[in-house]
């Protein structure tokens, strides 16, 4: 996007700006940026545009910084209420999952650490849910010194996962995706094979959320049953996340799972999209071990900071 910036047209000069257009709205369009960063532009302020045409498929994992990838996960899991306090993201979701309702911490708050995290419990003590603040370790950028502080406040870390990174084409090449179904949005089937049960409102609002969203089902294996595999995936510039790869247990180590990412591999690419990035839990070792026959490797560890419990005073 070419547009012109400055007052008065002595001052005024052009700038470009590259990235993935996510919204055009009132007169307002929206790029993010390859490097996570969102740029908005006035409509008025719009000069030139045009399609850069998508870079080859890369056969090896993507380098990427801890930033980038911190909000590319974010948008690919949004919350429904958010709010800035400085460079920290403020995020909601009436409590369905740590995610989508804790503090994503990405510079200055604005304000001394202490101030920082008082208001950060009053705002979710607001909607009745816990604080919580995620930080991460082993990544450049990370907030290790963030999380040493959360701890000797008494904050307690109760979850940690780690992030995961890996070329998008070798995932395609797997596997054709053949009787894989495509859909833009979560149905009953696919609800009723996701391990999370009783769906609300909410959380549909958060899976149905994000720059480009499909969702993968493979039909069950007999009329009216649960599908036998399913998967979500979010395309968001150069980046495709997956989540929520779940297979009927009694038809696990038949290749539904590689089956299931390889058909929204596909889609990706068709979008553009060349690197993947997905989440899985330290403990899980049979989705640990199908990641890393798909060439990926982790990136980051994230943590989620709980509060203390008020003292009463």
């Amino acid at each position: 996007m070419r547009r012109l910036t400055g007052n008065g047209a002595a001052a005024q000069k052009f700038t470009d700006t590259v990235g993935v257009l996510t919204s055009w709205d009132d007169g307002m369009l929206t790029i993010a940026r390859r490097d996570g960063e969102i740029v908005r532009i006035p409509q008025s302020a719009l000069v030139a545009a045009k399609v850069v045409p998508a870079a080859p498929a890369r056969r090896r994992g993507p380098a990427a910084t801890y930033g980038e990838l911190a909000r590319v996960a974010s948008r690919g899991w949004r919350p429904v209420e958010s709010e800035r306090l400085g460079e920290w993201e403020l995020r909601a979701a009436a409590g369905y999952t740590r995610r989508a309702n804790s503090v994503l911490p990405l510079g200055d708050p604005g304000l001394p650490l202490d101030a920082a995290l008082a208001a950060v419990r009053r705002w979710y003590g607001e909607r009745g849910l816990p604080a919580y603040v995620q930080t991460a370790t082993g990544a450049q950028g990370t907030q290790e010194p963030l999380g040493a502080e959360l701890e000797r406040r008494g904050w307690v870390r109760e979850v940690s996962a780690e992030l995961w990174t890996g070329g998008l084409a070798p995932v395609a090449d797997r596997a054709a995706g053949a009787g894989v179904v495509l859909s833009r949005r979560a149905g009953e089937d696919w609800l009723a094979r996701y391990r999370r049960k009783g769906v609300s409102e909410v959380a549909l609002q958060v899976l149905g959320a994000g720059p480009s969203v499909w969702f993968a089902t493979v039909p069950g294996t007999a009329a009216g049953a649960a599908p036998a595999a399913i998967g979500r995936l979010v395309v968001d510039g150069r980046w495709a996340g997956f989540a929520a790869v779940e297979v009927d247990p009694g038809l696990r180590r038949r290749g539904l799972a590689t089956e299931v990412m390889a058909a929204l591999a596909h889609r990706a690419l068709e979008e553009g999209a060349s690197a993947a990035w997905l989440q899985v839990e330290t403990g899980n070792e049979g989705a640990r071990a199908l990641y890393r026959r798909g060439g990926f490797a982790a990136h980051h560890a994230y943590h989620h900071y709980r509060a203390p419990e008020a003292d009463g005073s």
